[in-house]
Parts: structure tokens; C-alpha cells; sequence
């Protein structure tokens, strides 16, 4: 399952070419506990989980610097930063979802905070892989929709997410990303999965609110090519195992 380092997009694409499915681990360094990030990093290269996603919505530099440096020093699956927000960057990292908020009508999140970041991302070694992000109703005010202060698409609004997903495909984003939301009490649904994977020819990612195996096999048939858990694995590393057996699994059907 797990992925090498000639690109990590590239990897993507290959993989959905050959219908196959990937894992990443979201790390919020707000929420972590050294003990539980070490036992979920041994699990991780354990279970062969394919991608660590870094961020959160209230990180700090020197947070996130020391995060991807004690990361780096146990395991060598590719890190990945989620930013929250501009300043959410380090050079320690092997790429960024370079995020473009465009459920929400907020400038900041479309272009505003991108054009701060560019000369930083320019310069850096990061792999930038432009993300069409798609932030979907979980049923309850996650801290993404707070912060960005923007609307999620309704959970029952399939047609919505597909003419989003199809517009930020036409833009020449490279991936979208469907979420719930960190801690969000309902995930995307698998219509919903199946509707947009269905639309655009880019990878999918589907996260939020992902809980159960039964539902990461779930969202794998409907559509989605990369999976993303965070919240369960905090509160409870060994998950890990569950989650990349179901996904393991998948691919031998």
C-alpha cells in the first residue's frame, strides 16, 4: 500500500489508473499526545498506511516544525501538510495540499491567503499539489466551517458538490476533497461520494467523520481513491489496524 517518493501525485494518478485505494493519517499537532502519536506512527508503518496529513485549524510554526521533525526521525511515509491556514508551512514536510476553499464564497480561502504563501511555496522543496476543497454539512459547526467562516455544502445536495467539484476540476485543480470536518457526527454519504467521483476524472479524497472500517469500505466503493481518518485515530491509535486492513481488503475483492 504504501507509496514511494517520485512524486506524490504522480502516485496518486498511477494508483487510480490501476483502481487502487489509499490511506492517510491526519495529525493534528493541537490535539496530540506524545504517547498516542508514537504508538499511531508504529501502527501506521506497521499496517502500511500510504500518507501522514499535517495541520489543524489553530497550529503554530514552531508546533508544526517539531511535529514533522519527531515524525521524520521514527517513519519515512510521506508527510503532507493540510494547513489550516498561510502560516501553516515547513520546509520539513514532502508536499502540501495547496487548498482552494471553493464550497465557501470567502476571497481569503479562494485566492487571498494563496498569494500571501506563494513566494514561500515557490522557493520551497514541497511537492504543491493544488486540492479543491469541498467542505460538506457533518452535522455539527466543526472547527473548519468556524474558522473559514463559510457555509458547507448541505449533506443532501449531491447536484451541489458535483457542479463544485466539475468547476474546480475545469480550473485545473488537481484533486478534490471532500470533508466533513474534524469530529463531524455524520460523514459524507456514499451518494454523494459516488455522484462527484462519478463527474471528474481527478483523484478523490473523502474525509470527516470516519469512524468504522464499514465505512471507509464503504466510501472506497462509491468511489473515493484516498481516505482520510483523524479524529477515531486520536482517541484511539489502534483503529489504525482496522482502517488499513479495510482498505487492504478492498483491493484484494
Amino acid at each position: 500500500m504504501t507509496s514511494n517518493h517520485k512524486g506524490i501525485y504522480t502516485g496518486l494518478l498511477e494508483a487510480k489508473s490501476r483502481g487502487e485505494k489509499r490511506l492517510a493519517v491526519l495529525f493534528d499537532p493541537d490535539k496530540l499526545r506524545l504517547k498516542k502519536m508514537e504508538q499511531a506512527l508504529d501502527l501506521a508503518l506497521e499496517c502500511g498506511v500510504d500518507y501522514f496529513f499535517i495541520g489543524g485549524s489553530l497550529v503554530v510554526n514552531n508546533m508544526l516544525d517539531g511535529l514533522l521533525a519527531q515524525i521524520r526521525q521514527r517513519c519515512p511515509i510521506p508527510l503532507i501538510l493540510f494547513p489550516g491556514n498561510s502560516f501553516q508551512l515547513s520546509y520539513r514536510a514532502d508536499g502540501i495540499l495547496f487548498l482552494s476553499l471553493i464550497s465557501g464564497r470567502n476571497p481569503e480561502l479562494l485566492i487571498g491567503q494563496h498569494v500571501i504563501s506563494a513566494p514561500f511555496l515557490k522557493m520551497s522543496p514541497l511537492e504543491i499539489i493544488s486540492t479543491g476543497y469541498i467542505l460538506v454539512d457533518g452535522g455539527v459547526q466543526t472547527a473548519v466551517q468556524y474558522m473559514s467562516n463559510t457555509y458547507p455544502i448541505p449533506a443532501n445536495k449531491d447536484d451541489i458538490a458535483v457542479c463544485t467539484a466539475l468547476a474546480g476540476e475545469l480550473l485545473g485543480l488537481k484533486i478534490i476533497y471532500l470533508d466533513a470536518g474534524s469530529g463531524a457526527r455524520t460523514p459524507v454519504s456514499e451518494s454523494m461520494i459516488e455522484a462527484v467521483s462519478g463527474a471528474v476524472e481527478v483523484p478523490l479524497i473523502v474525509g470527516g467523520g470516519i469512524r468504522t472500517p464499514e465505512k471507509i469500505s464503504a466510501n472506497l466503493r462509491a468511489g473515493a481513491d484516498l481516505i482520510v481518518v483523524g479524529n477515531a485515530i486520536e482517541q484511539d491509535p489502534a483503529l489504525i489496524r482496522e482502517m488499513a486492513a479495510a482498505v487492504k481488503d478492498f483491493q484484494a475483492a
